[in-house]
């Protein structure tokens, strides 16, 4: 377990000066949901009728969730890429953990989304987001968004060992951005047609919404918080055990 910390976190450090130096990616990852946020706040959001008192108290959390899943597309790009450039090699030549540079990715994704999703929240604050949440609120928010950005990297984790381009590895990410469309990030599922409206009520998302959105706004969420945990470590775990089974069929 030593020998794997100290591994992990020398390659961590490497990852992250990585990222350093190509911030873009990270502004990149920040622009597309501002940009959602704004179009949403001051174009759409006069029209669309939420019982909140603040679209943009609303909305925030679905824009959060959409940074994550943006940000995890640029995991799978990290990944590939040290495929296709002979580093995994390289370093599993070496008398270090199988596991550590796999790690190593992993939480340079989890580094750079709360980066990210810092941007996104101070731009929030700047079109009129406001909280009244105490600390314990805001760190079981932090500690949903961990999770879920945990989660969506080792979902991510897959396509970068095996995609078979640059734009193979990156593209899972649509569907990711596309799903919190199809819940209540955007407007109450009420308004939806009857299959559509089941579906957004009983995916992941919305549970993760509401879950975010209840302890912003200081309501009671006990229900909402453990049903959104059960989805996110659900999807964890499975993605980190298929994940884990494809990396050592890789490195094979």
């Amino acid at each position: 377990m030593t020998r794997f910390l100290g591994d992990t976190t020398i390659l961590l450090g490497r990852s992250l000066r990585h990222v350093t130096r190509s911030v873009d990616t990270v502004i990149t990852t920040a622009i597309m949901p501002v940009a959602m946020m704004l179009l949403f706040v001051y174009v759409f959001g006069g029209a669309i009728d939420t019982g909140a008192d603040s679209y943009v108290d609303y909305l925030l959390p679905g824009i959060l969730l959409i940074t994550v899943a943006s940000g995890v597309a640029y995991t799978a790009l990290r990944l590939f890429t040290d495929l296709e450039s002979g580093v995994f090699a390289r370093f599993q030549s070496m008398p270090i953990s199988r596991s550590a540079l796999l790690w190593a990715h992993v939480l340079t994704s989890l580094v750079a989304n709360l980066i990210s999703l810092v941007v996104v929240l101070a731009v929030a604050l700047l079109v009129g987001f406001r909280s009244g949440a105490g600390v314990s609120a805001w760190l079981a928010v932090a500690g949903i968004l961990v999770l879920f950005t945990l989660a969506l990297t080792w979902i991510a984790v897959l396509p970068g060992l095996s995609a078979k381009s640059v734009e193979g590895a990156s593209a899972f990410s649509y569907p990711l951005v596309f799903l919190p469309f199809v819940s209540s990030a955007f407007v109450p599922t009420a308004t939806m047609p009857g299959p559509v409206r089941f579906f957004a009520e009983h995916q992941p998302v919305t549970a993760v919404v509401g879950a975010l959105r209840g302890l912003l706004d200081e309501r009671s969420v006990g229900g909402d918080v453990v049903v959104a945990l059960v989805w996110c470590a659900g999807v964890l775990v499975v993605a980190y055990l298929l994940a884990t089974a494809a990396y050592r069929r890789k490195l094979s």
